[in-house]
Formats: C-alpha cells, sequence, structure tokens
C-alpha cells in the first residue's frame, strides 16, 4: 500500500540502524552514559512499542517516554467533574472514546454510565453538537480534551454552534498545549534529555516555530516526526547528526503532513474561541503556567464550567500509582510498583493503563512479556 509500506520497510530500517551505530564515535555526550531522547507524543509512544522500535537501538541510546498523552495528564479531579456533569439528569455527556474508562476518584465516566448516566461516544464535537440539534431539550456536553491537534475542530465546532444559535450545546474545556509542557521538562531539577521528537499532529497545527526555544534558548536538538517506524528511526539519526555536528536546530523530519508556518486557519479558529489559562494541573507534573485553554468571554455561553456548578476539587493519585514519574521519564512503566499487577488495560488504575497511546499500556500490550516477567520476579524478590 502507497505510503505505509514503504515506512514500515525491514531493509531500510537496518539502513537507519547502520547510519545511527556509524555516529557514536562522533557524540562527546555518549561517554557521559547512554543518551535520553524523548518523544514527546502519546502516538510516538505507541508506534515505538508497537514495533520494537526501542529494542532495534544500541545500547547507548535510550527513548525516554513524555507526558504526550492527554487522557494521560488529565488529573483525577477533573475526571470527578466530567461524572458531577454527567449525572446531571438534564445533561447528554459525550467524550472519545478513550477518556470514558479514566479513573476518577471514586469512578470512571464508564462506570458513571453503567449507573444511569447519559454518557455517549462520539468520534468528533460535531457529532455532539449533532446530538444538540436533536435533543432541544436536553444540555448537551462535550468533553474537550487533546493538545493544538484537536482543539481547531472544537473552536470551529463552537463557531458552528454560535452560528446556529444552538444554547443547548457547551464544552467542558480541558484542553491543553505543548510548548509550556515541553519548558516545564527541561526546568525540572535533575531531568537529563539530551534531544526530543517533537509531535508531528501538533506541529501540523502549530508549525515549526512555537519549537524553536528548545534549540535557542535550551541547546537541544529537537526534531518534528512522523508516525510509522521509519520516521522514527530517521528522526532518531536526525538528532544524532545534529549533536554529532554540534547543531542545536529545529528540523522537519514529517514534511509530507507538517507545513512549516502551520495551519493558518486552524490557529485562527483556536484564537477566536480560546485564550489561555494563568496555569492548569497536569497529572504526575503538578501546575504548569498557561498550559491549557480556556473559553473566550464573548463565547461563555459555550463553557460547561460557567454553564453548570462543578466540584472543581484538586484530588491526588493513589500513592501507589507511580503515574507521574513515568510521565516525566524518571522511572520506566514496568518499574512502577502495580504495573501488570493491580493496574492492568482490564483494571488500570492509572490513566497510562487506560490510552491506547498510555506508556504504560503500550508497554503491557507490545512489551517483552519474557523480559517483563523477570523484571517483575525481580521486583518482588527485591521487595
Amino acid at each position: 500500500m502507497k505510503y505505509v509500506d514503504e515506512f514500515r520497510d525491514p531493509d531500510r530500517a537496518r539502513t537507519l540502524i547502520q547510519h545511527i551505530e556509524a555516529l557514536r564515535d562522533r557524540i562527546p555526550a555518549v561517554a557521559s552514559g547512554p543518551l535520553q531522547l524523548m518523544e514527546f507524543c502519546g502516538g510516538h509512544t505507541h508506534t515505538i512499542f508497537r514495533y520494537g522500535v526501542e529494542s532495534l537501538l544500541p545500547d547507548w541510546i535510550e527513548l525516554v517516554h513524555g507526558p504526550g498523552c492527554p487522557v494521560c495528564v488529565l488529573p483525577m479531579g477533573r475526571v470527578d467533574d466530567c461524572v458531577a456533569l454527567a449525572e446531571r439528569p438534564d445533561v447528554i455527556f459525550t467524550t472519545f472514546g478513550d477518556a470514558m474508562r479514566v479513573p476518577g476518584s471514586t469512578k470512571s465516566l464508564l462506570q458513571a454510565k453503567a449507573e444511569g448516566a447519559d454518557v455517549r461516544m462520539v468520534y468528533s464535537p460535531m457529532d455532539a453538537l449533532q446530538l444538540a440539534r436533536k435533543n432541544p431539550r436536553r444540555q448537551v456536553v462535550f468533553f474537550a480534551l487533546g493538545f493544538e491537534t484537536t482543539m481547531p475542530s472544537t473552536a470551529l465546532t463552537v463557531l458552528q454552534a454560535e452560528r446556529e444559535g444552538i444554547d443547548n450545546f457547551s464544552l467542558f474545556c480541558n484542553h491543553i498545549t505543548t510548548v509550556p509542557t515541553i519548558k516545564a521538562i527541561l526546568d525540572s531539577p535533575g531531568m537529563r534529555i539530551d534531544g526530543f521528537l517533537a509531535p508531528g499532529h501538533v506541529s501540523m497545527v502549530v508549525g515549526e516555530q512555537p519549537f524553536q526555544f528548545v534549540a535557542s534558548h535550551y541547546r537541544r536538538p529537537i526534531v518534528i516526526t512522523g508516525f510509522e517506524p521509519l520516521d522514527i528511526l530517521q528522526s532518531i539519526w536526525m538528532l544524532l547528526r545534529q549533536m554529532a555536528d554540534d547543531r542545536c536546530e529545529v528540523e522537519n523530519q514529517y514534511k509530507r503532513i507538517v507545513p512549516s508556518a502551520g495551519n493558518r486557519a486552524g490557529l485562527e479558529a483556536i484564537s477566536q474561541v480560546f485564550e489561555l489559562r494563568e496555569f492548569f494541573e497536569w497529572r504526575g507534573l503538578g501546575s504548569i503556567d498557561h498550559s491549557g485553554v480556556r473559553i473566550r468571554d464573548a463565547y461563555a455561553r459555550f463553557d460547561a464550567e460557567r454553564k453548570f456548578s462543578v466540584p472543581n476539587i484538586r484530588i491526588t493519585d493513589p500513592k501507589s500509582c507511580q503515574c507521574g514519574e513515568v510521565l516525566k521519564g524518571a522511572i520506566r512503566p514496568w518499574q512502577c510498583k502495580v504495573f501488570a499487577g493491580a493496574c492492568t488495560p482490564e483494571t488500570p488504575m492509572g490513566a497510562l493503563m487506560v490510552s491506547t497511546e498510555g506508556a504504560c499500556a503500550a508497554y503491557y500490550n507490545f512489551g517483552d512479556r519474557d523480559e517483563l516477567r523477570r523484571r517483575r520476579e525481580q521486583r518482588t524478590a527485591q521487595a
């Protein structure tokens, strides 16, 4: 199949691995230990585990799995707010499917649905708007979440609702932004990241310019990356080539999709409907300034947080769940105390085990089971 098979070609993968290996002696930082390369996007994490990309790399390269899954970084208190909205008798609560099983402090949206709440899975905010048209006597709330990738579709749906005068539609807005989060990671004490694989879908909207600060201020190479196995390998090679040449730049490996200036129409819609929050709470990362958006006053009637009363209580994760450490790259999924034991995709304790883009779920589903078993036995013996 054109534009799929060629990005999964094993011969080309082997060639890229050879090119990667050939750069080792030209990179001085290797002498200090394995290079730490962070893939920010959960889609990249999924590809890495599904296709065994990590196992192809030499031992002097380590991939650090960043917080690029919007479902995974949703704090527990915001899930409780969703449940509170969904349990209102006048509300039809709509959400993407991967958010239905994220655990709150007492229940998930899926459990609320089982108990009688009208929770419906949709594929886009326009589906939610259609439900509002069909149910004029009910309030339809759309659970708006995601990075800049999904913001344009949400913003355009709000503008469509305004044009049609639909008043029974609103958003519970949890959209988050990429750049402040990368900055927070780079500013974290003791965090060593040698290079970044930048999110391809986000870049499709925002373009290349927002990532310039990583190269210019923090002196780290960064490569905008696609989502096929060869995209990942080529981007790693591009990062290493920058290190070998003593360069720090923003490079775009995903040029077949990502224009350098981004998507103007999408950015205009985002700017028209949303504004930055002063801060937003992230699961495992705490409060990050200007890392989320809210609905502007001009569209306040479409803001569920203003239309309804929500608890808005901050709740900490269970102590046994180490999602925060995994999100920051401090530990690997298998090092979490409850991974593949009390916490599985069927019985998730943390959000990283719920979404298919979560590092824990990806490792559980596609990781080396023999290696996982050995590590669990080691962990049990040490305990």
